[in-house]
């Protein structure tokens, strides 16, 4: 249900039961306009109040923007005051405080009233919560360290929010509301001092549908990383006795890994593996850690299915009868994740065992190609091409690998590296697009030199 914990709306500086009861008011008047954009309008005034309200600003690199809370909120409220989801009237005023009580991360309106009451004295649990878990992430430590000694029990709190994390979670800068996801230079320390106050470095909060640790949290996490500290993080957390293959940890049920690997976070899957974090065959082949990938198949090149199935983490509803499946699975990922962190070595061993794994998309239709595209690697491109990997299989948005080398070139990619991805693919003959929407200079000039007109309009990259 929206929101996920991440996109929660802030509250303003003063927030009151009462303003917002008006603003549910508004909302039943727009539902019951005939005008198609009155919802759209409403959330825009609704939520641009509240970011100037709450003085938010929003640097680059959070998980959040204006115009995506806005669209996100429009739909949700069209949604729901539509009453088809329960059957009954639209545009009640009980669903419209439903609404903005999910908006802002709460189960219901009577919880989210409750905790605007509680707000409202400053000498309350719930204001004294908030105000350290804004500490944590400015990294204030005089103000976290006054507000502790205030209240000692601050270190075992839970938020009132539906995730119910507790301030440890937020030192991860993961999964909790998008407009606190920072890490500042002096997390370790912070990090620190929740420890010893007692903080239970294990403590578990209702994220990415799972019971998640601040440990799991933190390696799955891009802003630790960014800041330069998550190795440092994670070795506090890990002296503290965290528990390094706890299950679901980082919102996932395989391995701690696996779960950094499937992130990006590529260091942090390493420093975890080093320190005696389970290595399955799918981390294996995204560390490039090619002896433990030997090990798992037989002498006649076969894979050892009992050596592959026994390394990984049992998901409770599989049945013995699942094993072929799982193990074909357990191949197509380990494969993938070679081909993303370009483990060339690695993919060559595969495909000299399975030629078939060329042509297995993963969960989003990514196959081994569209996966070394993403990571950039162009002798990776390459031997996969040698050895016939489809040129036309579509991902789940609608993308061919070419495609994609398109989509990696507008977001990010070096030109020149995803210009020589686009000479290796249309040598093999995969389909130029006739037009295309306008990327960079150098991809641009590429395109037009292979007969492909630039179109504004074309929205190939909104897939």
């Amino acid at each position: 249900m929206f929101p996920n914990p991440h996109d929660a709306l802030p509250l303003p500086a003063r927030p009151n039961v009462e303003r917002y009861k008006k603003i549910a008011k508004d909302l039943t008047k727009a539902c019951r306009s005939n005008d198609s954009d009155a919802f759209r309008r409403w959330s825009q005034s609704f939520v641009e109040t509240l970011v100037d309200r709450a003085a938010l600003t929003i640097p680059p690199g959070m998980p959040v923007a204006v115009q995506r809370w806005i669209d996100q909120v429009a739909a949700f409220a069209q949604e729901k005051m539509s009453g088809a989801s329960h059957g009954g009237t639209a545009c009640r005023l009980t669903d419209a405080q439903f609404v903005i009580a999910r908006s802002h991360g709460f189960a219901s309106w009577q919880k989210f009233a409750t905790h605007l009451d509680a707000l409202a004295h400053t000498g309350s649990n719930v204001s004294h919560f908030e105000a350290a878990a804004d500490a944590v992430v400015a990294g204030d430590v005089p103000r976290l360290q006054y507000l502790l000694a205030k209240d000692p029990s601050l270190v075992h709190q839970t938020s009132s929010r539906e995730h119910r994390a507790t301030l440890l979670h937020y030192v991860a800068a993961n999964g909790v509301e998008g407009y606190r996801q920072k890490t500042p230079p002096n997390i370790v320390e912070i990090a620190e001092l929740l420890l010893g106050a007692g903080a239970d470095v294990d403590a578990v909060a209702d994220l990415y549908g799972a019971e998640c640790t601040t440990l799991g949290l933190t390696a799955t996490s891009v802003h630790p990383e960014h800041a330069g500290v998550q190795a440092a993080l994670l070795a506090t957390l890990l002296a503290h006795g965290a528990e390094i293959d706890r299950p679901d940890s980082a919102g996932r049920s395989d391995s701690i890994v696996d779960a950094c690997l499937a992130n990006g976070r590529l260091e942090a899957a390493g420093y975890l593996a080093e320190r005696g974090a389970r290595l399955d065959f799918a981390g294996a082949c995204g560390l490039g850690r090619i002896d433990v990938v030997r090990s798992y198949y037989r002498g006649d090149g076969t894979p050892d299915s009992t050596s592959v199935l026994s390394r990984r983490p049992r998901n409770s509803a599989e049945s013995t009868a699942d094993s072929t499946s799982v193990l074909l699975h357990e191949l197509r990922d380990g494969f993938l994740n070679a081909c993303l962190y370009g483990r060339r070595a690695i993919v060559a061993f595969l495909l000299d065992r399975d030629a078939n794994l060329l042509s297995l998309p993963g969960a989003d239709g990514q196959t081994g190609l569209h996966c070394a595209i993403i990571g950039g690697h162009i002798d990776v491109v390459r031997l996969l091409i040698e050895r016939g990997a489809p040129l036309e299989i579509e991902n789940e948005y609608g993308g061919t690998p070419l495609g994609q080398a398109l989509w990696s070139a507008a977001h990010g990619g070096d030109a020149e590296r995803y210009v020589a991805i686009l000479e290796a693919l249309a040598a093999a003959g995969a389909e130029i697009p006739a037009q295309h929407a306008p990327l960079s200079g150098r991809v641009d000039a590429w395109l037009a030199q292979h007969g492909s007109r630039a179109e504004p309009t074309w929205g190939w990259q909104d897939k």
